[in-house]
């Protein structure tokens, strides 16, 4: 644990923002998604049933997308609550949309191997060619919807 502070000390002071707006957007999402419906919760988002066509980025949209994802990731690994695959997406969302950044995320399904009976769900985010969240596979999910945002 001493190692990690150490570490995220030395980090540049950007990427300490992002990280602690990441933690705390990360809990509002967690509590929005038990409080909130989900058709609320995407109401502003472009809703499609079927794949986005992917909006090119300038290098540096790029390189803030990959940093925000980086920052959601490391953040939803210290949460004490649960920062599973749809709380991460709705983090991003928000916090790309809020720096003009275009991009959508994927709510998938695929058959639970264990359980043949039962489906399991995947959420995962996309900015241009990069996936930020929930990329880890995702290949094994059939899109159901698709959520996009614009520049703001």
């Amino acid at each position: 644990m001493l190692s990690k502070m150490k570490r995220f000390i030395t980090l540049p002071s950007e990427e300490k923002k992002l990280f602690f707006e990441a933690y705390v957007m990360l809990g509002i999402m967690r509590a929005a998604l038990l409080t909130v419906s989900f058709k609320r919760l995407t109401r502003s988002l472009e809703h499609s049933p079927k794949q986005e066509k992917i909006t090119v980025l300038s290098k540096e949209e790029n390189a803030k997308a990959i940093a925000v994802g980086q920052a959601i990731t490391r953040a939803a690994a210290y949460t004490p609550w649960e920062s599973a695959c749809l709380a991460q997406s709705l983090t991003a969302q928000k916090m790309l949309q809020k720096r003009g950044i275009p991009g959508v995320f994927y709510l998938g399904a695929a058959k639970d191997e264990e359980n043949k009976e039962k489906m399991k769900a995947h959420a995962w985010t996309q900015c241009g060619e990069t996936i930020l969240t929930g990329g880890k596979g995702h290949e094994a999910y059939t899109v159901l919807s698709v959520f996009g945002w614009e520049k703001a």
